[in-house]
């Protein structure tokens, strides 16, 4: 008997595996990205690949990050399919090994006398074990505990993917609320501002030095900033319940740490390598791992073809009185094997559906790169393009703002209608207001670049 099963071992460990052998599919990445805020392309250094708290510096940005991190509801799903595919890698490994179970009983029979059989009594005790072993001869465990295995990892990195989108999410929603923020103080100060000139106007209109009509325009502007004042309240606290929702919080008051304006840009954003995206963006080395899980499960397939060998085996003790039980030993082995014959192309059509997947995970494979480089490259370029509507939207802020002054100046001395102040305060606001949305696009920029070049997944 340990002749036969160290024949089966040996059998079992120099077994074959069918399938194909993996290897990554030939991606012809560009040798630099496109985009005008490169500087560097030879360098090796990214953006991606620095960390998120270097990234974001305001620390109350950083901790909202990192309740996120802990507490969003989306991340904890994703960290509990990481636990379901270890599990099921544990299930089918187990595959590849013996099967063994405990048995064991005892009864009591008696049966009557009667006038053809003699009555009796009967004692029958067990204790046992049994084994059987699916030898994976073919490899068919191997393959499926490599597609398990491969599974796993691709889910794992479905979770780093999460982790970098909701670093990006909480980020942006961030900028977007300390945004709507300069956007009510500017509102509230232009208020304030021209409610005094109204109430000028109206000293003024009153002693008789200027029309009602010049009144009724300073009102005009009172309520052009008025009204945009509980709109932005209502979108400020929207905003903070959208962050509250990330963090996985209800909602409520979110604190604050630098004004928008004070949140650091990089002067330059270094993209790094273009063959070094493969290995950094989470959702690009998913897809590998689900091409190389659906390669494998080609072997699965194919090792259908095959006969299945199994190895059966039983020991134990039975006895016919509980007193003799370990005195009467049994055992039996044996081995079966089964082979397809007809199945009107059932393994086939399965080997086919197999090599379709594998194509289908290839495909996704390259368009999960081809879509990572052009997120890249319209991140560089936003964040080039931003910086130059920044610049000029500054400028334009800065003559809005003098030619508001220049027109009070010749209202005052007559030389014009309230009419001209009217126009060049709307402008102003509108002005102060479209500066503010620049600096809120430039710092997205930054944020999309980050999450575009695969930043943002890597732990404290």
């Amino acid at each position: 008997m340990k002749s036969r099963l160290a024949i089966a071992s040996l059998l079992l460990l120099s077994g074959c595996a069918f399938g194909p052998k993996y290897q990554r599919p030939q991606t012809a990445v560009p040798p630099v990205y496109r985009g005008p805020a490169q500087s560097d392309a030879a360098s090796t250094e990214s953006l991606g690949d620095a960390k998120w708290w270097t990234v974001f510096q305001d620390e109350e940005l950083q901790k909202l990050v990192r309740a996120a991190l802990a507490e969003n509801l989306d991340l904890k799903i994703a960290a509990s399919r990481v636990a379901q595919a270890q599990a099921q890698v544990g299930i089918t490994r187990a595959d590849q090994f013996p099967n063994f179970t405990g048995n064991g009983g005892a009864t009591r029979q008696r049966s009557p006398s009667n006038p053809v059989f003699p009555g009796f009594e009967a004692n029958i005790s067990q204790l046992g074990l049994s084994s059987i072993w699916q030898l994976d001869f073919w490899g068919r465990y191997r393959k499926a505990t490599e597609a398990a295995r491969a599974s796993m990892i691709a889910t794992d990195w479905g979770r780093k993917a999460i982790m970098g989108s909701l670093v990006a999410n909480v980020a942006t929603a961030y900028f977007q609320l300390r945004e709507l923020d300069l956007e009510l103080e500017i509102s509230k100060a232009t208020l304030a501002a021209r409610r005094e000139s109204l109430g000028l106007n109206r000293t003024l209109e009153e002693g008789g030095a200027i029309s009602r009509l010049d009144v009724h325009q300073a009102e005009i502007l009172v309520e052009q900033a008025a009204r945009k004042i509980p709109d932005l309240e209502k979108r400020i606290e929207m905003q903070e319940n959208l962050i509250g929702i990330l963090m996985g919080r209800y909602p409520g008051a979110i604190a604050r740490g630098l004004k928008l304006t004070g949140q650091q840009v990089p002067p330059a954003v270094p993209p790094g390598v273009p063959s070094a995206l493969l290995e950094r963006r989470p959702d690009i080395r998913q897809a590998e791992y689900e091409l190389i899980a659906a390669n494998a499960r080609i072997g699965v397939a194919k090792a259908a073809y095959f006969p299945q060998i199994s190895l059966t085996g039983s020991a134990g003790f039975q006895a016919y009185s509980m007193t003799g039980l370990f005195d009467s030993r049994v055992f039996n082995i044996g081995a079966s094997m089964t082979q397809p014959i007809f199945d009107f192309g059932r393994i086939r059509s399965t080997v086919r559906l197999t090599e379709a997947q594998k194509e289908e995970m290839v495909l996704t494979y390259r368009q999960a790169v081809q879509q990572a480089f052009r997120e890249v490259a319209d991140a560089l370029a936003s964040i080039q393009k931003n910086r130059e509507y920044r610049e000029r939207q500054t400028a334009l802020r800065a003559a809005a703002r003098q030619a508001s002054e220049l027109s009070g100046i010749r209202y005052k001395g007559g030389a014009t209608s309230y009419l001209e102040v009217l126009r060049s305060e709307t402008d102003l606001f509108d002005a102060e207001i479209d500066l503010a949305q620049a600096h809120l696009n430039e710092r997205l920029a930054v944020v999309q670049v980050y999450n575009a070049l695969g930043g943002g997944w890597q732990q404290q």
